[in-house]
């Protein structure tokens, strides 16, 4: 059996805190074709941060294949590393579940005159 790491109250609040701070500068990437960001896009699907200040992006983009992707990459990565405590960022990409319109929020949809 694997030892679970326990972490402390404090731990918790700093690693809440340190999320929100991500998922805030990720809304601050704009995706270059569409205009709107890529969280309210639904582009990310999860984020993680070890004790070292290294952050995993798991995403993924509105098409296979997508032109724009190594400047979304360096924009996600200019944006994370300017967070305060994050020390490096890997992203990685996945196809699945598949992005649809579903994903995005209301502001994106209304932004992108989707009812």
């Amino acid at each position: 059996m694997a030892d679970e790491k326990t972490t402390t109250p404090e731990e918790d609040a700093y690693f809440a805190k340190m999320k929100k701070a991500i998922v805030k500068a990720l809304e601050g990437v704009i995706d270059p074709e569409l205009g709107v960001d890529i969280v309210n896009l639904g582009l990310i699907y999860g984020v993680d941060l070890d004790d070292v200040g290294h952050c995993d992006v798991e995403m993924t983009l509105t098409t296979m294949g997508c032109p724009l992707t190594t400047m979304l990459d360096d924009s996600i990565h200019e944006a994370l590393l300017a967070v305060p405590g994050i020390t490096s960022v890997d992203i990685h990409l996945v196809w699945y579940p598949q992005w649809g319109p579903e994903r995005m929020s209301r502001y994106a949809k209304m932004a992108l005159g989707i009812h």
